[in-house]
């Protein structure tokens, strides 16, 4: 039986074709990630490995992977751009690989369609994960929610620090429920400066934005974003509101907060 290669943008939403066939991903590589591209069935996954960041969280997912029996890669946040699948397979290179794939040849430096290609022969199927969700926390009358994806209609006027990259799709992901103030991690900015391209078309919704240096906050995790978040680019809308380049995410979050309590 012949093995797929099926590139998507984002993990969260995989098909059923997605059950055996390698994937990859434009969704960065931490434990949540790895945890969908498992529970959808994948017999391998590549993701991106966002700027790797603190503690190495846009990476953490592949020894979690390994723990499940399922090979996955990472793609170096420099070679293509992450939110961009199509873009990963085409000029991407691997910047990590865990046990499994690097079994099945898969080494630092491959470029990402050679290593599609050898990790056909990983092992399938594997252990499927234990139930795993994202979460939304209230930090100082912040919302933290760990994926763009968990935005609701309440989040309307109110700040918002997100886990999420800030990639062009997650501003097709946000800006229907018009939040006062987003924030993402910049993914270590990456290739064409794909981890940040969300800010410009939320500025043209109205919406101020900024993207925190994945050196400063653990990627995937809505709280270290808003706690340790250091401000790394800002659209002019967040500009508007106090946003500096520097800046603590958590300070800017409680600038804005106090202009509400003002209104």
């Amino acid at each position: 039986m012949s093995v797929a290669v099926l590139i998507f943008d984002s993990v969260t939403k995989l098909p059923p074709e997605a059950d055996g066939a390698v994937v990859i991903t434009g969704s960065h590589g931490a434990v949540y990630a790895a945890y969908m591209s498992a529970k959808y069935g994948c017999r391998a996954a590549i993701h991106h490995d966002a700027g790797i960041g603190k503690d190495e969280a846009g990476v953490s997912g592949l020894a979690y992977a390994d723990k499940l029996g399922m090979a996955m890669a990472a793609v170096a946040t420099a070679s293509a751009r992450i939110g961009d699948a199509a873009d990963l397979q085409r000029r991407g290179t691997i910047s990590r690989a865990n046990a499994l794939a690097t079994k099945c040849g898969v080494v630092p430096g491959m470029p990402v369609r050679e290593a599609a290609e050898l990790l056909k022969q990983a092992p399938w199927p594997h252990t499927m994960p234990s139930a795993k969700g994202e979460s939304r926390y209230l930090v100082e009358g912040v919302i933290c929610a760990d994926s763009a994806s968990l935005l609701i209609p309440e989040d309307r006027g109110r700040i918002v620090a997100t886990g999420s990259h800030g990639a062009l799709n997650a501003a097709t992901a946000t800006a229907p429920f018009q939040p006062l103030l987003l924030m993402f991690n910049d993914a270590g900015f990456g290739a064409d400066r794909g981890g940040v391209l969300a800010l410009a078309e939320l500025d043209k919704h109205g919406i101020a934005a900024v993207a925190v240096a994945a050196q400063s906050a653990c990627i995937g995790d809505g709280r270290s974003t808003l706690q340790d978040g250091i401000v790394s680019t800002t659209n002019a809308a967040a500009y508007r509101l106090g946003a500096h380049v520097g800046g603590s995410a958590l300070a800017l979050a409680r600038v804005v907060s106090e202009k509400l309590r003002q209104r």
